[in-house]
């Protein structure tokens, strides 16, 4: 079973290496999507794990690029930034499953195997968590530039780091 993890941190990248070794795996990491793309074509993965938020290309790209392959692997995406659009897009392109950070390899074992359920993602978000998906959807387009996105938004700074300090509401 080869597993690709795609990961701009190295240390949770090599911790996940570590985990699934363990566990019988045979793991090879990319640490952005042009990386990845290289090493699933040299070495086709039978399962990915992708991050989501990247330098350069995003996870979304990568998911893409995978399900195109004429033996597509089994993949989960992860992210620390989470919000029902982009699980549904991360679905809807093909991911098997979408958690959020921190996951342990259970969990995402767990999730590449099709024992955890995805996301539900017919649920309409509360106004709150729309807002709040929205601004980290605006600062993620600013390269996480916080006045770039106050500028966009038409807000203060200030007003923006606040918003954007709060947990996601609950949907």
């Amino acid at each position: 079973m080869r597993l690709l993890i795609v990961d701009d941190d190295d240390s949770f990248r090599h911790a996940l290496r570590n985990a699934f070794q363990r566990r019988g795996y045979d793991v090879v990491l990319a640490g952005n999507a042009e990386e990845a793309s290289a090493v699933a074509r040299a070495t086709p993965p039978d399962y990915a794990v992708i991050d989501l938020r990247m330098p350069g290309k995003s996870g979304l790209e990568v998911v893409r690029e995978l399900r195109a392959l004429p033996r597509p692997p089994e993949v989960v995406v992860l992210t620390g930034y989470g919000t029902i659009g982009t699980a549904v897009e991360a679905i809807r392109l093909g991911a098997l499953n979408y958690l959020n950070k921190p996951a342990d390899a259970e969990e995402i074992e767990a999730a590449l195997k099709g024992e955890r359920a995805p996301p539900p993602v017919d649920s309409v978000p509360s106004l709150d968590r729309q807002e709040w998906e929205y601004l980290n959807k605006i600062l993620a387009d600013c390269n996480g530039n916080i006045s770039e996105a106050a500028r966009r938004l038409k807000m203060h700074r200030r007003t923006l780091q606040r918003k954007l300090q709060k947990h996601p509401p609950k949907v």
